[in-house]
C-alpha cells in the first residue's frame, strides 16, 4: 500500500488542489490513489519548468483528460482536498462524479486558460458547473490594475491640464506687467 499523502484522506469525488507558484493545478480524486484531470500537451522534450509548464498553458488550444496516479500528478508541489465550492453549491454524487471523469479519460477537450481550464474541468464535474476562482481573482486583480493605470493617466492628465492653464496665467499677467 502506498504510503498516506494528504493531512486530510480524499474521499472520491474529492477535488485536489496542486499549488504550482503562481497558478493551481485541479484533480478530481477517484479513489485508489488516482486522480484525473485535464491537462494540455507537453512539450516533447517532458519537463519544461515552470515557466515552460504556464507558456505551454497559455499557448494551448486543446488539452487531454487523464487518469493518473496522484503522486505521478503532484510530484514534489504541496498539495490538498479543497472542494472549494461547497459552500455555494450541492456536490454531486460522488458516485456520478467518478463514473462520469473515468468516462472523460482520453478525451480531447478545447482548451482555454481563461474559460475551459483544469479548474473548470473539476468544478464541472463536483458541481456541474465549471467556474474558474483563480480566473476570478486574476481578472479582479486585473481590473484594480487596469483602473490603477487608469487613475493614474487621468492624473497625469489632469496635472498637465492645470500645469498649462497656470503657465498660460504667468504668462499673461508677465505680459501685463511688461505693457
Amino acid at each position: 500500500m502506498a504510503p498516506t499523502l494528504f493531512d486530510k484522506e480524499p474521499k472520491p469525488g474529492d477535488l485536489i488542489e496542486i499549488s504550482r507558484g503562481a497558478y493551481k493545478h485541479w484533480a478530481v480524486y477517484i479513489g485508489g490513489n488516482e486522480v484525473v484531470h485535464l491537462l494540455p500537451p507537453t512539450h516533447p522534450g517532458g519537463e519544461l519548468g515552470f515557466f515552460g509548464e504556464l507558456l505551454t498553458l497559455l499557448d494551448s488550444g486543446k488539452a487531454q483528460v487523464r487518469r493518473q496516479k496522484i503522486w505521478e500528478v503532484v510530484g514534489s508541489s504541496e498539495f490538498e482536498v479543497n472542494n472549494l465550492l461547497d459552500d455555494e453549491y450541492s456536490p454531486r454524487e460522488p458516485l456520478a462524479i467518478v463514473r462520469d471523469a473515468c468516462r472523460m479519460v482520453g478525451r480531447e477537450l478545447p482548451y482555454c486558460i481563461a474559460t475551459q481550464n483544469c479548474e473548470h474541468f473539476v468544478t464541472e464535474l463536483r458541481y456541474g458547473k465549471p467556474e474558474s476562482r483563480q480566473v476570478q481573482t486574476a481578472a479582479a486583480i486585473g481590473g484594480v490594475a487596469v483602473a490603477g493605470v487608469a487613475a493614474a493617466i487621468l492624473g497625469a492628465a489632469l496635472f498637465s491640464s492645470f500645469n498649462k492653464d497656470e503657465n498660460k496665467r504667468r504668462r499673461n499677467y508677465s505680459a501685463g506687467l511688461e505693457g
